[in-house]
């Protein structure tokens, strides 16, 4: 590899994914990787990881390998890549083995410039084979944070990659990259890889991006799963498009079942899913099939829709990582998303069981191990075959998961051989003669500081519940960004939740209508103004048909509508199509305040009352002195600055001109200005009548 310069890079870059720059980070670790150097990317969901390492892949001679753990996020990337006319293609067990010959075949030819693949891939002789044929230009990790036993997602099947390097000649680059990753973690995937080994030299390390300013932080200590399900239904109502992450496959169902009782349909989505189904769903959600999915946390990786606008934690997260991951789902078109964590610490219980089954204490590691070699032994050929659930029940192990991961560590340390049979599913395994204790003796001392570690990481979560201060700049600090984060208006500690008492008592029903005004504010994302956001409401803008609060006011009229958004906007609720704090806790139910500028109790007089009424001054006009057109102007120009808008998006001149010319003094004479339809009139009218009036 050599250096590339700013003009190839940044055409490259154009020409092959047709964007003009670089995301925040992404620049720096592809020229560290083209520069030759191993290279560890610790970059948060949506920043771009991806490219870091396909732009390289087509800037140098050779294949790129890249190692992923899920299989639809193969696909997905694929089928992005081929689309753009890149050759990339992967290898998994959903390929027939006509399929998968055809594609070795063409990774030999060097027919691709991308191949994606799992992790167990590389025990497989016919791969390995095929590898040793092919010119390699880099090994792209991906999760890389799976590799380490001190991470959130550990995935045995990654510790083969350390070996997988060892083989590999220093020309070939290696590139891991996460999104969640503290120091320590860190230095575990450079050690696991066996980076800054072999004459590879120091890796290189990238940590940026980890402020989501637009992501609203919030954790809400609830007592019961009534509380629950309550708040849920609010954040779904509000917001609409979502993940509700739960600890269990149970408790997925569970509320699943809870939401639906309740009128929402929503996907589910487990580690107990087949493959068949976990993909339908996850395309299901990605293609818009449903709004809402419930979850374990096997539901994330590879989830690539920009428009999720809430995630809900229903139990406490295992770890700090693990949480970051999961909000990192939410808000990634850059957009406001709401991330609410409910708290009990009854479900701390839940993650202090998953440590446990993923610690096993010695006496069961060497229970299971005797067991291990019985079955051998008692084997007409020496191969025990058995299901892991049926591991679990011979050997009186609780947790499936704990018989996987044992024998893995088992198999890596080369105290289990994987048999020959390839006709089963089930772990097919052999053993040595001869146990080797000292390893066995290892594998414990190994699984107690992983407890420990594990221990620690819950601490730090239920740290971060208990945090006074800005939940961002803890996040900041614990994954080691120093990049810089102005006031914090996004949590509910620098933003707390405010219970504003109503200055008068609001009816249900416009109640009600505030709420549906909001949410829909919310959905729209700040595209048009609030003359769009009646038309959507009653049903009129078929540009935003998809949305679930369109036509759900179609018995109000747009003039009321416009007016109720003009009383939240005076009164501190949104900011033109921005919705604030204030807003957000009206239309989440934390609050019944409602805007006292209730506009459709307002101005009944005539317009030849209001020209009698003397100004707030006394008899001084309330504007100085100047001809009406040139006040029609000023004002359009001010209400365009309060809204953030270029002028002619409130008044056209020619609408302004006619305004002057013919001096309408009722809302009935408004109608008949060119360019003063009902939605503007609804909007400004009463505002322009009392100006006109003012001058005169």
């Amino acid at each position: 590899m050599s250096p590339v310069s700013d003009d190839s890079l940044h055409e490259a870059l154009l020409r092959h994914f047709g964007f003009r720059s670089f995301r925040p980070g992404q620049e720096a670790v592809v020229r560290s990787v083209l520069g030759g150097r191993d290279t560890l990317a610790v970059m948060p969901t949506g920043a771009g990881k991806s490219l870091c390492f396909q732009l390289p892949a087509l800037l140098t001679e050779g294949t790129t390998l890249v190692v992923s753990p899920l299989i639809a996020l193969m696909k997905d990337q694929t089928d992005g890549l081929s689309a753009r006319r890149i050759p990339a293609t992967f290898l998994n067990s959903t390929l027939t083995a006509e399929e998968t010959a055809a594609r070795l075949a063409g990774i030999r030819s060097g027919r691709y410039r991308l191949v994606y693949i799992a992790p167990e891939r590389f025990r497989n002789a016919r791969f390995l084979e095929t590898l040793s044929g092919t010119r390699l230009a880099m090994l792209a990790v991906d999760e890389a944070h799976c590799i380490s036993q001190w991470g959130h997602d550990f995935r045995p099947d990654y510790l083969h990659l350390g070996e997988i390097v060892r083989r590999l000649p220093p020309s070939v680059r290696i590139l891991a990259v996460t999104a969640t990753a503290t120091d320590a973690i860190r230095r575990d995937i450079v050690r696991q890889l066996h980076l800054a080994e072999g004459g590879r030299g120091e890796p290189a390390v990238f940590i940026n991006g980890f402020s989501r300013p637009n992501l609203c932080l919030n954790v809400t200590r609830v007592r019961t799963h009534a509380e629950k399900l309550e708040r849920v239904l609010s954040v779904i109502e509000c917001f609409g498009t979502g993940i509700v992450y739960c600890a269990t496959r149970r408790q997925v169902e569970r509320v699943r079942q809870l939401l639906e009782e309740n009128g929402v349909r929503a996907l589910t989505y487990s580690g107990g899913l087949e493959d068949a189904e976990r993909t339908r769903v996850q395309e299901a959600f990605m293609n818009r099939g449903a709004p809402v999915v419930v979850a374990t946390n096997a539901f994330g990786m590879g989830v690539d829709r920009q428009d999720i606008r809430f995630v809900v934690h229903w139990d406490v997260p295992g770890s700090v990582e693990a949480y970051y991951q999961e909000v990192g789902r939410a808000g990634r078109d850059g957009a406001f998303a709401w991330c609410e964590l409910l708290y009990n610490y009854a479900d701390v219980r839940t993650q202090e069981f998953f440590i446990a089954s993923a610690n096993p204490p010695s006496e069961m590691v060497y229970e299971f191990y005797a067991a291990v070699r019985n079955a051998c032994r008692q084997a007409p050929d020496g191969e025990a075959v058995l299901s892991e659930a049926a591991w679990a029940e011979q050997t009186g192990i609780k947790a499936t998961a704990t018989v996987r991961n044992l024998i893995a560590l088992f198999e890596r340390n080369g105290l289990v051989l994987r048999g020959r049979r390839a006709d089963t599913p089930d772990p097919a395994l052999r053993v040595p003669a001869q146990p080797d204790m000292t390893k066995l003796h290892a594998i414990c001392a190994a699984l107690a500081v992983k407890e420990e570690n594990d221990r620690g990481r819950l601490r730090e979560m239920l740290r971060f519940v208990a945090h006074t201060g800005c939940r961002h700049r803890f996040l900041l600090a614990y994954f080691g960004d120093e990049a810089p984060l102005g006031r914090c208006t996004q949590c509910d500690v620098c933003a707390p939740p405010r219970a504003f008492p109503p200055k008068r008592l609001p009816d249900e029903a416009r109640l009600t209508r505030l709420r549906k005004i909001l949410s829909c504010i919310v959905r729209m994302h700040g595209r048009g103004d609030f003359d769009v956001v009646a038309a959507v409401l009653r049903g009129e803008d078929a540009a935003f048909g998809s949305l679930t609060t369109y036509g759900i006011l179609k018995e109000c009229s747009a003039r009321d509508i416009v007016r109720e958004c003009q009383a939240l906007e005076l009164d501190g609720y949104i900011l033109g199509m921005r919705v604030l704090a204030r807003g957000y806790d009206l239309a989440l139910g934390r609050s019944e305040a409602v805007p006292v500028s209730d506009y459709s109790l307002r101005r009944s007089r005539s317009a030849a009352e209001r020209r009698r009424l003397p100004s707030a001054a006394g008899s001084e006009p309330a504007r100085p002195p100047m001809g009406l057109h040139a006040a029609l102007r000023a004002w359009a120009r001010e209400e365009a600055a309060r809204r953030g808008l270029p002028p002619f998006c409130i008044l056209k001149k020619e609408t302004l001109a006619q305004l002057a010319k013919k001096r309408p003094a009722t809302l009935a004479e408004l109608e008949l200005v060119p360019g003063m339809g009902p939605l503007k009139i609804a909007k400004y009218g009463e505002a322009l009548l009392d100006l006109i009036a003012s001058v005169g």
